[in-house]
């Protein structure tokens, strides 16, 4: 854990969308219903030419790569509604409450500067409103004359906090964002959004895996003191399905066999959590309760998929491909997604807190595996 102080800041500006809450799925799914009508067929290797940009540049984008026969200009008008009935659906971005509430109760002033038109942020915002009450200025792009990559977004931004652009701390997911907070000479921590591009985000003064990650002791603000034992708890969620053939790194790391879950048709819930490496519980169907680390990663081969690789910690006398396998995920541990022997000597000391050892409970694997349960997989 990092502890050496980069730069004392006096203040944080956010990016929204990527950033604090996950917009990136439903501007794919919105691209890929909509370019059907035109014959064509969304690929998402597109997406990283528009994160970050306005709704116009983004607009043109789409209009240039898919040779679209009307103007940028109308086509974001078609798509203005159908992104409008998806907002509701947007999720807040793993350890995003958690840290501008931090921040919040330690009286850090916040600012929000965006890319959207000042219409769509309070739209967004209307679905969280811890995040839009916590926010003492909020910048958008049509209330200034050029947006991000143009530094004046976060100039604005530090002018109405009353603050100097060298006191101010930007958090940003996207290349054109990181640019206008190094333009207005602020230090950047990116969040990238898009996977295995973490090379691209040089400019930025801290790159990190996801806001689970981020250490405002680095910044010279007040410390997080959620971690416990090396561990930080998390909202327990949960997924099922039957055991596939592992990798094989398991049983040289660990000295335990690995397997991977099967994740078909668990893409959504997959999406939402940053690749890392996990613990919880996991519940065998023929076998009962086991204590487990996890890591979730990206498919070397293709970029748009996560992937699970399991490691129960109990020594099996065989195999157990197939069977069907809960699993409740309650705790962090950090962004590398490889496991190590260390992993599962911390989780095996972790798990019998009171904190998390109460997840071990025959009442609540049976309600999450359910069929008509929500979060079933």
């Amino acid at each position: 854990m990092m502890d050496s102080v980069k730069k004392q800041v006096c203040c944080v500006i956010f990016d929204l969308d990527g950033t604090l809450v996950n917009t990136d799925g439903l501007v794919s799914e919105v691209l890929k219903v909509y370019l059907v009508k035109h014959k064509k067929k969304w690929d998402g290797r597109e997406v990283h030419k528009i994160v970050g940009k306005t709704p116009l540049e983004a607009a043109a984008v789409i209009v240039e790569e898919y040779a679209l026969p009307l103007l940028k200009e109308d086509l974001l008008l078609e798509f203005s509604p159908m992104f409008s009935d998806q907002w509701c659906k947007l999720k807040a971005q793993p350890g995003a409450y958690r840290l501008i509430k931090h921040l919040m109760g330690h009286g850090v002033k916040m600012a929000l500067a965006s890319n959207s038109p000042r219409a769509n942020i309070e739209t967004k915002l209307s679905y969280h409103l811890t995040l839009k009450e916590s926010f003492a200025a909020i910048v958008a792009s049509d209330e200034v004359k050029e947006g991000k990559p143009s530094p004046e977004i976060y100039l604005e931004a530090a002018k109405r906090l009353n603050m100097d652009p060298s006191n101010c701390l930007v958090i940003e997911d996207s290349l054109p964002g990181i640019c206008a907070a190094k333009a207005a000479e602020m230090e950047v921590v990116a969040v990238p959004s898009l996977p295995n591009q973490s090379h691209l985000y040089t400019i930025a003064d801290e790159v990190i895996n996801s806001l689970l990650d981020i250490r405002p002791k680095t910044w010279g603000l007040p410390p997080f003191k959620d971690w416990i034992d090396g561990t930080l708890p998390i909202e327990p969620w949960h997924i099922g399905g039957p055991v596939i053939k592992g990798y094989g790194r398991g049983s040289e790391m660990l000295g335990i066999p690995t397997a991977s879950l099967s994740v078909e048709g668990s893409a959504a819930i997959l999406s939402e959590q940053p690749a890392g490496v996990y613990f919880g519980w996991t519940k065998l169907s023929t076998r009962g309760f086991y204590k487990m680390v996890m890591s979730i990663g990206w498919n070397p081969y293709n970029n748009t998929e996560k992937t699970i690789e399991l490691c129960l910690l109990h020594k099996f006398d065989e195999d157990f491909y197939g069977e069907e396998l809960h699993l409740v995920i309650v705790g962090y541990i950090r962004p590398e997604a490889n496991l190590k022997h260390e992993d599962g000597e911390l989780v095996e000391k972790a798990l019998e807190l009171p904190l998390y050892a109460k997840y071990k409970d025959e009442e609540y694997f049976n309600s999450i595996s359910r069929p008509d349960h929500h979060n079933h997989l």
